[in-house]
């Protein structure tokens, strides 16, 4: 994958603003390349929350052109055992610790196990992943609880710069996935689960909208709460509603107010869709 100065470096973290902790990771990067163009994805992922991580950049990676470099930092194992990994997926790069942080970006798969937790999956055909062995490539000495400056960022600086992804280390044949299971069909029900809350209330789902492709007469459950038909924009809603958000899946938003305080679900929490064949 060719490199240069200018190659674009996402950042995604749980770290927030009121420290320096992303600064930091960004005088790293552009002291191995001052050349690289930084762009903050978000820095606003709940302290831990590796699903809202894996979530948000899923939403957002797509939308970059090819070869930009990806890092994820939502990392609560920081200086333990687990991998921090280089992802090759879709013409990207992805630079994340070894946690779930990178479950979206691989092709969804059902996985026997409690839902949104962590297993270890064989990495699909197609995809190639490395372990960040390959401590040259580090900044020295490297911190036991900040990866993000020490390795992560300084990784995405040589990368820009035209390492190759075989040079930074082991190459591996499985990560660590979140449960995120494919929404089934149950008593003639499609039955799906919460998966994010926005910032606005909205509440998005596991239910694609692929899913719902051919089918006439939605009617969705959540909570206790019935909704009838789809609207197609916020505007067209009349208090509490479902619609497909701009990621592609089944969401509730409220007109002019907050969907999940109204409804009282949390993340995890089942939704039921009914529909019609057309």
């Amino acid at each position: 994958m060719p490199a240069m100065s200018g190659t674009v470096i996402t950042l995604l973290t749980d770290f927030g603003l009121a420290d320096a902790y992303v600064g930091a990771m960004k005088g790293v990067i552009l002291g191995v390349n001052p050349g690289a163009t930084l762009i903050d994805l978000t820095h606003d992922v709940s302290p831990q929350d590796v699903l809202q991580g894996a979530f948000l950049l899923s939403t957002a990676w797509r939308y970059f052109p090819a070869g930009t470099i990806h890092v994820a930092v939502v990392d609560p194992g920081v200086g333990t055992e687990r991998r921090a990994l280089l992802l090759e997926a879709h013409g990207h790069l992805f630079l994340a610790p070894d946690n779930g942080l990178l479950s979206f970006i691989l092709p969804p798969e059902d996985a026997d196990a409690p839902l949104y937790q962590p297993y270890r999956a064989s990495l699909p055909q197609g995809y190639r992943a490395y372990a960040l062995t390959s401590s040259r490539y580090w900044r020295h000495p490297v911190s036991a609880t900040f990866h993000g400056r020490d390795i992560f960022a300084p990784m995405a600086g040589h990368l820009s710069l035209g390492v190759a992804p075989k040079d930074v280390g082991d190459p591996v044949d499985s990560l660590i996935r979140l449960v995120i299971p494919v929404p089934s069909w149950r008593d003639g029900q499609l039955v799906g689960y919460v998966l994010h809350i926005d910032r606005f209330g909205n509440v998005v789902t596991t239910v694609p909208e692929a899913a719902l492709v051919g089918h006439d007469d939605v009617v969705v459950e959540i909570a206790g709460a019935t909704v009838r038909g789809l609207v197609h924009t916020y505007a067209e809603a009349n208090g509490l509603a479902a619609l497909i958000g701009s990621h592609g899946y089944l969401e509730f938003a409220l007109t002019n107010g907050n969907a999940a305080k109204l409804l009282g679900v949390k993340v995890g929490d089942e939704v039921k869709v009914k529909v019609r064949e057309k």
